[in-house]
């Protein structure tokens, strides 16, 4: 028998429908979205628990998005609020474009994961709180004159007192382990928790354990049982009167084959691809740095398509190899972050002079110097654009989510092998890290990215000689011919010395240095990109630019003005050298320009200079992506203003 109730609003502003109550069970309450956040110490298991719920969420339907945020230490000082790591999951029954401003449900496993993040909660929202940590020190350890679940500072939350500790250590009485070995599984305790509280699916993490502790099969079972206990309680204790349903988002994607994906996999998963439709082996040459060590990881297990990779001493003997790999005819790949963008910069300068294909992948980073290592920034577009002695244009590509990284990755391919370039891929920590479902395109679908290596001669002397010329050029891309070492009568000089136009002999000649760098200029301004198109349903007179991972607050920011009746039209490029062919037409079209980003306006500053538009920034550079109310707020007011 069911029960119904009329539609409230839930604390995000999402509706809660109709109430079920079957007899002799709990509540259950139907949302349409749910925003979650699993907060702790660094060594607490957090992102491991918010990529488990995120990976049943994908696998039962949802529409998600995630934010993983942790310190850069390995092993951050405990109880510490700098130490606090935290997994945020956004999930719904339709299409969502962020991981949310602000969560419905905090987990928090100790004072310093409540501390760090009860500012960013509502109230009305849940928050499930680790009991057992609450101890004096840890409490005073983060400026806790007194226990916050005793003061009535939580009065306006729903509060879950629960000892995760102690609860975990019962579960697991019956094995073989320490108290601290038991412990090391409250983590699980939660995500069960968690997952009967939004009727997750269970068998997928389960079978994940076995997996994951497949050497250890005690670890695994303490494990599974802690995550049945989890579940169990939440089925049996008073405490927890209700839970939730988020139906499946099926109307929300196109039919077709998906699952949860990150964005360094996605990019991964790309480079393959482009190898694969280029029928080139792929050689990746890289120094572990984060955020985009995930990508060497990833590349490292697929040598059965052919992939290489190379874990080099050094930033600058990654791109080298990389460089030599396409010098021989592969798809050659460097990944970094900014800071290793800045010792490869004259490596990329020699690719620009060789005019060979490159991929730069840039996962940026907060900066300047080593800076923040572990949070989002894009400050590098001016590095990417600029960044080396010289006039040295290099193709600029970003993508905008994290499943678009697999897009991304191969348009830059494409760039590359038919303008024969070095080309920059600009993602971020962001997507680096976050994730959505990703559907998974059919062979048929990719582009044909095959290439024509040059087989003998391809000019005639004066004297009628047939000879070989490795700067003769392409008429349409003004692409050079590439020539695999060892191709007899291809033999040619390379290196960082100016080439003679034609022949590639050294050469020092005023006029012939500037026939060189405008031709290298020439064919960056000639690659065929797509024109922007533009999101303007309302005849807006505003228009909000944007590039990267700002595509979703952005986006968000807009469905939330146009609901509330405003006119605003959106633009959002993938390609930053060159612009599309038909920006600047768009932007006069507007009589307001507002671009946000995540730096002090490095867009803007090329999009003045170019355009000679009035573009105004919205920027921001604290380590964490826009929400989607502040941006949305931001453009109100430039619609006013």
């Amino acid at each position: 028998m069911t029960s119904q109730v009329s539609p409230a609003e839930h604390t995000d502003g999402s509706v809660v429908g109709e109430q079920r109550k079957p007899d002799g069970a709990k509540d259950v309450r139907r949302l349409d979205r749910v925003i979650i956040r699993f907060a702790g110490d660094s060594g607490d298991g957090m992102q491991l628990t918010g990529d488990r719920f995120t990976s049943e969420t994908a696998s039962f339907g949802n529409d998600l998005s995630t934010l993983p945020n942790f310190p850069a230490e390995i092993r951050a000082p405990a109880g510490t609020l700098p130490g606090v790591s935290s997994f945020q999951l956004h999930f719904a029954d339709h299409d969502i474009l962020t991981p949310g401003d602000a969560p419905n449900v905090l987990v928090a496993m100790n004072p310093a994961a409540l501390r760090a993040n009860i500012g960013d909660v509502p109230r009305g929202a849940e928050i499930i709180v680790n009991t057992d940590e609450f101890t004096k020190r840890a409490m005073q350890k983060v400026g806790y004159a007194a226990s916050p679940l005793e003061d009535g500072s939580l009065d306006g939350y729903q509060l879950h007192p629960v000892p995760l500790t102690t609860l975990t250590v019962e579960a697991l009485k019956d094995f073989d382990l320490t108290r601290k070995e038991a412990e090391r599984s409250k983590n699980m305790f939660a995500l069960g928790l968690l997952s009967w509280m939004y009727h997750r699916p269970t068998e997928g993490t389960e079978r994940f354990l076995r997996s994951k502790f497949a050497k250890k099969p005690d670890i695994a079972a303490a494990n599974i049982a802690a995550f049945r206990a989890g579940w169990n309680f939440g089925e049996t204790t008073e405490d927890f009167a209700v839970s939730y349903e988020v139906a499946p988002a099926a109307r929300a994607f196109p039919v077709g084959t998906y699952r949860n994906i990150s964005g360094n996999l996605a990019l991964a998963y790309g480079l393959i691809a482009a190898s694969r439709q280029a029928d080139l082996p792929l050689f990746l040459g890289s120094y572990p740095i984060t955020p985009a060590s995930d990508i060497l990881h990833e590349l490292s297990k697929h040598k059965n398509f052919g992939v290489r990779t190379f874990q080099a001493e050094d930033e600058i003997a990654g791109i080298g190899a990389a460089l030599g790999a396409a010098f021989g005819g592969s798809l050659g790949v460097t990944t970094t972050s900014g800071p290793g963008v800045a010792l490869k910069s004259e490596t990329i300068g020699l690719a620009v002079s060789l005019e060979l294909p490159l991929l730069i992948v840039d996962i940026q980073r907060g900066g300047p110097s080593t800076g923040l290592p572990t949070k989002t920034e894009q400050a590098d577009l001016l590095q990417a654009m600029f960044g080396r002695n010289g006039e040295a244009p290099v193709p600029i590509v970003a993508p905008s989510t994290p499943a678009d990284c697999f897009d991304a990755a191969l348009e830059a391919a494409r760039i590359a092998l038919v303008y024969r370039t070095p080309v920059m891929l600009l993602s971020d920590g962001y997507l680096a890290n976050g994730s959505e479902p990703w559907r998974i395109p059919e062979p048929a679908e990719l582009p044909d990215l095959s290439v024509q290596f040059a087989q003998g001669p391809n000019h005639i002397l004066a004297d009628g000689t047939d000879v070989f010329w490795p700067y003769k050029r392409d008429p349409q891309t003004l692409a050079r011919p590439w020539a695999v070492p060892g191709t007899p009568g291809l033999e040619h000089r390379i290196g960082g010395i100016e080439k003679e136009d034609g022949t590639g002999n050294i050469s020092y000649a005023p006029a012939n240095h500037d026939l060189m760098v405008r031709t290298r200029q020439a064919k960056i301004d000639g690659i065929a990109v797509p024109d922007v198109e533009v999101d303007d349903p309302h005849g807006a007179r505003t228009l909000v630019l944007g590039w990267g991972s700002t595509y979703g607050p952005i986006t968000a920011a807009v469905r939330r003005l146009r609901a509330a009746g405003e006119a605003v039209a959106q633009v959002h490029l993938r390609h930053l050298n060159p612009f599309p062919g038909n920006l600047g037409a768009v932007l006069r079209a507007y009589d307001k320009i507002v671009i946000p980003e995540m730096n002090l306006g490095q867009l803007a500053t090329l999009i003045r200079a170019k355009y000679l538009v009035d573009a105004h920034s919205y920027t921001q550079v604290n380590g964490m992506p826009f929400k989607a109310e502040q941006l949305a707020t931001a453009l109100k007011e430039a619609i006013d203003g």
